[in-house]
C-alpha cells in the first residue's frame, strides 16, 4: 500500500496541461451535515440537490460557469468535481451538465479568469494540507 501513496506523491501535474485534466480530488471522508461547512467556498454554502449529491457556485459570469458537484463517483470515494449550469432569468439554475473531472473544471476556468482558478488551486491546497482529501489521477 504504501508503494501506491509514493507513486502517486510523485506524480506532479501541473494545471492547464491536458494531463491535469485527468486529475480528481477525492475526499478523506463522507460529506455529511456535520462537516459539510468545511467545503463551504467563497462564501456559497453546499447545497444537497439529491440524496447524496451536493453543489455550490465556484464562479459565476455571464459568459461563463462552474459549480462543485461534491458525490460518490468511484465506488466509495467521495469527489469534488465540477459542473457547468444553464442558468435563467439572471439567477435560475435549470440544468448542470454531466460532472466534470477536478482539473479539467480548473483548466476551463483557467482559460476565462486565471486569478479565480488560482483562487480555486489555493482552496484545494488547504484541503490537502488540512488531509480532508487529495489529488488523483483518473486512470
Amino acid at each position: 500500500m504504501a508503494d501506491d501513496n509514493t507513486n502517486n506523491e510523485e506524480v506532479e501535474i501541473t494545471p492547464g496541461t491536458p494531463e491535469f485534466e485527468k486529475m480528481v480530488f477525492k475526499l478523506n471522508n463522507e460529506v455529511n451535515a456535520e462537516n459539510l461547512g468545511i467545503l463551504n467556498y467563497g462564501g456559497n454554502e453546499l447545497q444537497e440537490i439529491q440524496p447524496g449529491v451536493y453543489s455550490q457556485p465556484a464562479y459565476v459570469e455571464d459568459n461563463f460557469n462552474l459549480f462543485f458537484v461534491i458525490t460518490q463517483l468511484i465506488e466509495d470515494d467521495w469527489l469534488i468535481a465540477f459542473s457547468t449550469a444553464t442558468i435563467e432569468n439572471g439567477s435560475d439554475i435549470t440544468d448542470l451538465s454531466e460532472p466534470l473531472p477536478t482539473g479539467k473544471g480548473l483548466n476551463m476556468l483557467g482559460e476565462v479568469s486565471p486569478e479565480d482558478a488560482n483562487n480555486l488551486l489555493q482552496y484545494f491546497s488547504t484541503l490537502a494540507d488540512a488531509k480532508r482529501g487529495e489529488w488523483r489521477l483518473l486512470e
